[in-house]
């Protein structure tokens, strides 16, 4: 939790160039994964800071953290544009850069997310992106939860 605590402040800052807020309301109980801190750190935050790029301005993006069976999952969603349906897993793979919504003149050069799925996979774990039924996208990232007494990543 310490570790989308940090993410979460850092992006609400840069996002409010933008006009974008960032929603974050950490779970009461602890969530704990075990893992290499850094490499799960740049996983999350490469999903959150599309999230605020893609995002509409006006609109926020929504940080969640919740237990499912021996996972912890994150999910990340935005009100953009979201994702073609047959371009949502090709999304995680590198180089790929979905055309109409997202131009290379956002800055980016469609490699962030496919660190973020090589990451997930390395810990056991995946990313899945879905569009979100009011529009936007939401990508989840599911980790194996650690035992109660493993120092958390």
């Amino acid at each position: 939790m310490e570790l989308i605590d940090g993410i979460a402040r850092d992006a609400a800052f840069e996002a409010q160039a933008r006009s974008v807020e960032v929603h974050w309301q950490p779970p009461a109980e602890s969530h704990i994964v075990r893992g290499n801190g850094q490499l799960l750190a740049s996983a999350i935050e490469n999903v959150v800071r599309n999230a605020v790029s893609y995002t509409a301005p006006g609109t926020a993006v929504a940080l969640a953290l919740a237990r499912e069976g021996d996972h912890e999952r994150i999910r990340v969603s935005d009100r953009g544009p979201g994702v073609p349906a047959a371009e949502l897993e090709k999304i995680f793979e590198p180089f790929h850069r979905v055309a109409e919504s997202r131009a290379r003149d956002s800055g980016g050069d469609g490699i962030g997310l496919a660190i973020t799925a090589r990451v997930m996979a390395a810990h056991r774990g995946s990313a899945v992106a879905e569009n979100e039924a009011g529009g936007g996208l939401a990508v989840s990232l599911s980790l194996p939860r650690a035992a109660p007494s493993a120092r958390p990543a």
